[in-house]
């Protein structure tokens, strides 16, 4: 599965620097990357076979659990393409106030920022 794009994610960790649960967040989602990339998910069942905690949103939509579901992780699959689409990271708490069926990359400030370099 190809995952698109590794960038977010660390984006999203740098955004946690200095808090408590940082160190713990940025290997969850190293994780969740490594054992993605490796994946040839073919249906919304096959992802539920890895992450029985996955929900499936929608036909294309899935939301994975993040540390312990501390977080959570909007994607959208291209499953015949096999590519992943990262479209919103935050904590749970901030979930709870979008409607993950619809969110879209860029709905947090930090996905506007210009990059590092």
């Amino acid at each position: 599965m190809r995952v698109i794009s590794r960038s977010t994610l660390t984006r999203f960790v740098e955004t946690l620097a200095g808090k408590k649960d940082a160190v713990a967040v940025r290997t969850a989602l190293e994780s969740w990357f490594h054992e993605t990339e490796r994946a040839a998910w073919r249906n919304s069942q096959d992802i539920k076979r890895a992450y029985s905690t996955a929900s499936i949103v929608g036909a294309e939509r899935v939301v994975f659990n993040i540390k312990g579901n501390s977080y959570r992780l909007i994607t959208s699959i291209d499953y015949q393409r096999q590519t992943l689409f990262i479209k919103w990271i935050g904590s749970h708490k901030d979930y709870d106030s979008i409607d993950a069926r619809t969110v879209e990359y860029g709905h947090q400030t930090y996905q506007n920022r210009p990059r590092s370099r």
